[in-house]
């Protein structure tokens, strides 16, 4: 290894190191106030620099690179003296009673070290700005280390900060030159997590304090799986800033992981198990809801067996929690009616891979996105649905990759996009069909790809020939020449990645629309490389892993089939299994209202309020005879139909895993204690079956015992222990205890028989629900940047000031035609039910098509969507209803 001198110590350094990694590695302190780990070294701030032995001028140790036998000096009285002259500078006018209050701060701290307090005046700043929920901003106390400004244009990419004038008369403000809630900003806290003053601040870390101590955990909100360090005083949490070095989220958070912490306190938190009698809840003990349930469900199998039961776990959960749910069903019970919320949202994509590429689940890693030349993103907003992933892409794109976004709207990535296909929404096979068209028939795509490691070559090839992009264009209503160049960018510049979301999925044709995306990365040899792939942006903090964990229908732990390798878990969990094909979501339902199931168990889940046609869902709940939820909240399917209510604890109160979008496991861990009288739902469903009398079948004592269990029943993730996750997560296959993990799939063989993925040609079938005179409108719902899925938790935070309810985006014609203006209050009917809710005007929408959320229980968008499905896996169609607007 190469060695250095510092102070008079020999050092040994890695290749590519700057004086100030070293520095920090060896536990040597100097200041770095305009220094983030997180951005490029820009020198500013001058305080960083060092004596470089042969160099007449001092060198800022941030960006000079670690050469051999280099002697360096940190503390000379020159250098110490050069410091402290800089601190003076930067510490006139500044207020003294901020130094005291916040004697942390990483400025405060060096005025404290060099006794420059001394002198400073106690002063109340006129210029704090308290508008933001969340950002206290009082550029009083700025230093114009101009980190703020950089970090968000460097790492959010929003350009909120812009630095105003030079010299003495420099100043930072945000792009709405006033106010800072009335800015572009959105919400991600970057400039606060680095501002090492607090002119820019968190509110909760005014109002809270400072923590006690920090622990690493993983964000509750969607499949990114951002890594996260959570403050605790007093048992409570105080704020929540992101680790530095994960690499999912290199340093970064949303709005939602960073500040949407405060549901685990919301005054309405169910606390005690509950029994429905007489149409009223009674608070109970648990050994009384757990008899109470048991006996119900001991009756049900006796008199109407097995199968009048179904489960549902929860993608909320951890990995442990849903391994013990779904043996729960299968062991105790004896059904395979166990599902979970993936049957709504990607249940279609790991259809489709698993079909065409053996493996129902992310190719890659987010870490190609920077190794990507191109990237295509459809049917996915990511900047507001997953916004961490989209922050890469555009960080990515602005370095000088190339961008196809597909979407009906011209979302924020789109404004980034060198093609912008801007398709009728659910044309998506058409679309990708011409895209291969242009690939076979201009010979761009990859032959020896093709030919090594795909089959059904020829077919495919005669099959596409019929897809010209002047065919689907009349269908998809874009240019024949956007769908050419989209297909040559794609086939031409590589290595490509590929990400999707719930926009090729939520169809009648989503199974198949992420097969015909498929296809595109076979034809170009895009798949089992670095910078390429397949990729879906799972929804959920853990729908990857209740799915693995077994909560399907089809499948156990791992993935494995039912129908297949039934006796082998048979002979694992030592008793015999339902044979019989089990019901998903959408037909425990059709089976409720039919009178065959009488049943169900639903844990983190509102099924009532997220399920399409909620007349529907209603008549089946009406005929249920038990619904039991298990939540943190009373949430709708809890209010109207429960009989029993127990409370779970949230993710920051228990341990465990969860399972990101990459594949990758990581550790939960419990942060505070659940409030007295809640339990993990582990716990629960342990106390459950020993109630039955089936305890052998679920007795653990510890979150590590029940992980411990998945990985000997599952060999691709036995590698991955507790003791390795507390290092940092791990993608699976990991099949022993030595193996890294797998970044990439795929990358000599694919897990079919022959070993070949497959093209495969994918015929178009247009929805069934299409505009007409009588519903003109075509509907598309989706998520936002502030809420999340039912808003059980971000509506119970400050998160509801920001974005205080669903809103139907209506283009500016559309909604002059009809008279209405912005804020205006609209009756949206469709044939299945009506719901009304205030316009926003939206010029990123086409004429016919509008949009909007579904998180505010009052207005219940999902009484209005269609519950057509799926062709594979009974995924209902939310993406395309077709409605009328009435003006209210």
């Amino acid at each position: 290894m190469n060695q250095v001198t510092i102070n008079r110590k020999a050092y040994y350094f890695e290749e590519g190191q700057t004086i100030l990694d070293l520095l920090k590695q060896i536990n040597i302190d100097i200041p770095t106030l305009c220094h983030d780990q997180r951005l490029h070294p820009a020198s500013v701030c001058r305080l960083c620099l060092v004596k470089v032995s042969g160099n007449n001028r001092l060198q800022p140790s941030c960006r000079t690179m670690l050469l051999p036998n280099m002697i360096i000096e940190t503390h000379s009285p020159e250098i110490e003296g050069y410091r402290k002259g800089l601190m003076q500078m930067l510490a006139k006018d500044y207020p003294l009673n901020e130094v005291m209050k916040y004697p942390q701060k990483e400025f405060h701290r060096w005025l404290l070290h060099y006794g420059l307090t001394q002198g400073m005046q106690i002063a109340t700043s006129s210029a704090v700005d308290e508008s933001h929920p969340y950002i206290q901003v009082d550029m009083s106390r700025c230093i114009n280390c101009f980190r703020c400004v950089r970090i968000c244009n460097s790492l959010q990419g929003q350009f909120v900060w812009h630095v105003i004038s030079r010299g003495d008369e420099t100043r930072i403000t945000s792009d709405s030159n006033g106010l800072f809630a009335e800015s572009t900003c959105v919400s991600c806290g970057a400039c606060a997590d680095s501002c090492p003053t607090g002119a820019i601040e968190d509110k909760q870390a005014i109002a809270l304090g400072i923590p006690e101590k920090t622990v690493r955990s993983v964000c509750a909100y969607c499949g990114v799986g951002c890594e996260i360090d959570v403050g605790v005083k007093d048992d409570k949490i105080v704020g929540i800033h992101p680790m530095q070095n994960a690499p999912v989220n290199k340093g970064h958070l949303c709005v939602k992981g960073r500040y949407a912490w405060e549901y685990v306190y919301a005054n309405d938190r169910i606390t005690q198990p509950m029994i429905r009698r007489q149409h009223h809840w009674e608070n109970v003990t648990w050994k009384q809801a757990i008899d109470y349930c048991a006996q119900k469900l001991i009756s049900m199998v006796s008199e109407h067996g097995p199968d009048s039961i179904g489960m549902i776990g929860s993608a909320r959960a951890t990995n442990e929690d849903n391994y013990c749910i779904q043996k729960f069903a299968r062991t105790v019970i004896g059904t395979n009616n166990v599902d979970n919320c993936a049957r709504v949202c990607h249940q279609p994509t790991a259809k489709a891979m698993t079909m065409v590429l053996g493996t129902g689940a992310a190719t890659n890693s987010y870490d190609d996105i920077e190794k990507a030349a191109t990237i295509l993103v459809a049917g996915a907003n990511t900047t507001e649905s997953h916004p961490v992933i989209g922050a890469r892409i555009k960080q990515a794109v602005l370095k000088g990759a190339k961008l196809i976004v597909i979407d009906p709207r011209k979302t924020e990535l789109a404004t980034y996009a060198t093609c912008h296909l801007q398709l009728k929404p659910g044309t998506n096979i058409p679309l990708f069909n011409a895209m291969a068209n242009v690939i076979v028939t201009e010979k761009l795509y990859d032959e020896t790809f093709i030919v090594n490691r795909t089959e059904g070559w020829e077919l495919f090839k005669e099959f596409i020939r019929e897809w010209t992009p002047e065919r689907a264009a009349k269908i998809c209503r874009i240019q024949p020449r956007l769908i050419r160049d989209a297909a040559r960018l794609f086939a031409k510049r590589s290595p490509g990645i590929c990400f999707h979301g719930l926009g090729l999925t939520e169809h009648t044709q989503g199974t198949e629309n992420v097969i015909a995306l498929v296809n595109l990365a076979l034809l170009t040899g895009n798949i089992g490389k670095p910078g390429t792939g397949i990729n879906p942006l799972r929804g959920q903090n853990n729908v990857q892993g209740a799915a693995a964990m077994g909560c399907d229908p089809s499948v156990f732990t791992g993935m494995a089939s039912v129908k297949n390798e039934r006796q082998r878990f048979e002979v694992f969990w030592n008793t015999a299994l339902p044979e019989g094909k089990g019901l998903n979501l959408p037909e425990m339902l059709d089976a409720a209202v039919a009178g065959r199931l009488h049943a169900m168990w639903i844990t983190g889940y509102d099924v009532f309020f997220t399920m399409p046609d909620a007349n529907h869902t209603k008549q089946a709940f009406d005929k249920l005879e038990l619904v039991i939820v298990q939540d943190m909240f009373m949430n709708e399917t809890a209010e109207q139909f429960a009989d029993v209510f127990l409370p779970c604890a949230s993710s920051f109160e228990r341990e465990g895993t969860f399972m990101n979008a990459e594949r990758r496991i990581q550790k939960v861990r419990k942060v505070i204690p659940p409030p007295p009288g809640v339990k993990p739902d582990w716990e629960i469903v342990c106390n459950m079956a020993a109630a039955m009398g089936k305890s052998e079948y679920l007795s653990y004592s510890t979150a590590e015992d029940i992980w411990n269990e998945i990985r000997a029943i599952w060999s691709q993730v036995y590698g991955i222990t507790y003791e390795r996750l507390e290092k940092g997560g791990i993608q699976w296959p990991c099949s022993a205890t030595s193996h890294p993990g797998t970044p990439i799939l795929h990358t000599e063989t694919f897990p079919r028989e022959g070993g070949k993925a497959k093209l495969s040609a994918i015929e178009f079938k247009p929805t069934p629900e299409q505009a007409a005179i009588s519903y003109p409108f075509i509907l598309i719902t989706g998520r936002e940047l502030y809420h999340f899925n039912a808003g059980t938790m971000t509506y119970r935070t400050a998160n509801k000031e920001i974005c205080q309810s669903d809103q139907l985006h209506l283009n500016p014609i559309d909604a002059s035609i009809i008279g209405l203006k912005a804020g205006d209050s609209v009756r949206v009917i469709s044939k299945y039910g009506e719901t009304t809710l205030p316009v926003y005007i939206d010029a990123d929408l086409r004429k016919g098509e509008v949009f909007s959320t579904f998180n505010n229980d009052q207005v219940f968008l999902n009484k209005i969507t269609n519950p057509a499905r799926d062709n594979y896996v009974q995924t209902p169609e939310y993406k395309i209803t077709a409605v009328k607007i009435e003006k209210v």
